[in-house]
């Protein structure tokens, strides 16, 4: 799918606040595709730019909850592979649709599960809405298995690119199936750590926006 890529295995655990401000923070100074695996301090739920805070308490119990800068539904974290991808403005691959983006990242996912032996299969159409919850909501492209949604997705588009964040809610993932995919991504990647800048960019994101009350309860 891409040429080069950098991919981010970011192994600290961190808060929802930072794990959002580090997404927008590599979006804004991307200059080629990326790849970020990312972890939780805890067991957190994220839910869309668009939607209710209420509706995600409901079903957050006593996880952190987080608003994501992407759309879609509530998402529960933890036990998942939390990822995301960046497409710089620049990049080829841009001003392509926002589905087919969707739809070729999660043929990548499909064929990482396939080499570690989990079959599933792409969503042909979107199933009726029946919650706000993300995985009891599968639309076009999303991954199937096993009769359930277990990879879903939102987008997101600035200036400065596209961001893509998603969730593969498949506990115990072999450890290599981060490197698999990364390699069916990008037949050459390169392995990058967190700058100290980024890092602190990060943190100013989460002190004026993430990290906020008027953030999470904006709806």
């Amino acid at each position: 799918m891409f040429d080069q890529l950098e991919v981010y295995d970011d192994a600290a655990p961190r808060s929802p606040a930072l794990n959002m401000a580090l997404d927008e923070a590599l979006l804004e100074s991307a200059v080629s595709p990326i790849l970020r695996f990312y972890r939780w301090r805890r067991p957190a739920v994220s839910f869309g730019y668009f939607g209710f805070l209420v509706e995600a308490k409901d079903q957050a119990r006593d996880r952190e909850i987080i608003r994501r800068w992407t759309g879609g539904g509530i998402v529960p974290h933890g036990k998942d592979l939390t990822y995301s991808v960046i497409i710089p403005a620049a990049h080829l691959l841009f001003v392509r649709s926002s589905l087919a983006i969707y739809a070729d990242l999660h043929d990548a996912i499909r064929q990482a599960l396939r080499e570690n032996g989990i079959e599933a299969a792409l969503a042909s159409s979107a199933a009726p809405k029946i919650s706000g919850d993300c995985f009891a909501n599968p639309v076009r492209a999303d991954l199937i298995s096993d009769g359930r949604k277990i990879a879903g997705a939102a987008h997101r588009r600035s200036r400065a690119g596209l961001l893509h964040q998603g969730s593969i809610q498949r506990p115990s993932l072999p450890e290599r199936f981060k490197h698999d995919l990364a390699r069916i991504l990008c037949a050459q990647f390169e392995i990058r750590s967190l700058s100290q800048t980024l890092l602190e960019r990060a943190g100013n994101l989460v002190e004026s926006k993430y990290g906020t009350a008027g953030w999470l309860a904006r709806r």
